[in-house]
């Protein structure tokens, strides 16, 4: 399988799954009036189909290890930990797309994501310590506030336009939901690599991917029936959309997972150039930034805002960028 050897190339895996995570809600929001529960079942099956692509192309050339040979070894229980990885990380997904689709991107990244970075690196490092921990933990610190001040422009610009309704609080409610359970799905995911019988990282994204989609059609249907916004919807909708929707699905599927699996190469860099799961995690969770600037420059979620809130705004992206600065320099200032 094919694995970074500097601490460079690490890094950069690390931005590309930056950039893929912070962009593939744009998929979502071209979808324009499709239903985000019709939308998620073609986004599971361009996860799945993407994690197969990448295990049997770059996960069985290059040097040492196959996808096939991984598989054939890895443990039982190393597999389940991938699985239920992708069971919290998918539960964690849906109640952020919902939360896109009451809030936008531009609130529930920033608030959703930006926890999530603070939880997941705090239980990474705990599982596999890596990298300074006063930059880690004063980067994280410094998301906190960027999180805090995000929610209060949030919440002064709905109250500029008169909307601070029930829906908006329900997409803080849910943002803070998908923080807290995203936070949660990869130090499952690094315990599937643990010990010597542990997964390599492209046997890690199939095991992950079917956890997303074996826990889809339980979830998704919850939500079809009990939705967060609008009327029930039935199964035969799904069949109603067009062609262009469901390619936009799946698309977005495809694009979050290359930035997963950019992530759990990274992640398993041998030393020297390995950058630890925690830096691994938070740099992919800069995300956040990326989606907050999607939702400001191009969907304008924020249009109209007074100069109060652009200030807002401004201080909360370089607190972010402050504390992502922080985070990805710990692993080579001792």
């Amino acid at each position: 399988m094919i694995l970074p050897n500097t601490y460079v190339a690490a890094l950069i895996l690390s931005l590309i799954s930056m950039l893929c995570w912070g962009s593939w809600a744009n998929t979502f929001k071209l979808t324009k009036k499709w239903r985000f529960e019709l939308f998620y079942f073609d986004y599971t099956f361009g996860l799945l189909l993407a994690s197969l692509l990448a295990a049997f192309t770059f996960g069985s050339i290059g040097d040492g290890m196959t996808f096939a040979d991984n598989f054939d070894i890895a443990g039982k229980r190393q597999m389940a930990y991938a699985m239920a990885g992708g069971a919290v990380f998918n539960l964690a997904n849906m109640l952020l797309v919902a939360a896109i689709s009451l809030a936008g991107m531009s609130v529930a990244f920033p608030i959703g994501i930006g926890l999530a970075l603070v939880i997941g690196v705090v239980f990474n490092y705990l599982i596999a310590p890596a990298g300074n921990p006063l930059l880690l933990f004063g980067g994280g610190f410094l998301v906190v506030l960027a999180i805090l001040v995000d929610a209060l422009a949030y919440a002064r610009h709905a109250a500029m336009k008169g909307s601070l309704q029930a829906t908006n609080i329900k997409g803080l409610a849910l943002s803070v939901g998908a923080g807290i359970l995203m936070g949660a799905f990869y130090p499952l995911v690094q315990m599937s690599t643990t010990s010597e019988i542990g997964l390599g990282p492209y046997s890690v994204g199939v095991m992950f991917a079917i956890g997303v989609t074996l826990t889809t059609f339980v979830f998704n249907l919850y939500f079809m029936n009990l939705p967060v916004q609008g009327p029930p919807v039935p199964l035969s909708a799904y069949f109603s959309g067009s062609v262009r929707n469901h390619l936009l699905g799946v698309l977005g599927g495809a694009v979050w997972f290359a930035g997963a699996c950019t992530n759990f190469v990274a992640a398993a860099t041998p030393p020297p150039a390995n950058v630890g799961p925690a830096v691994s995690y938070a740099l992919g969770q800069g995300a956040t930034m990326i989606s907050a600037l999607w939702g400001l420059l191009v969907w304008k979620e924020f249009k109209g805002a007074n100069r109060q809130t652009t200030i807002l705004l401004v201080i909360m992206m370089l607190l972010f960028l402050a504390g992502l600065g922080m985070i990805s320099v710990a692993p080579i200032i001792k």
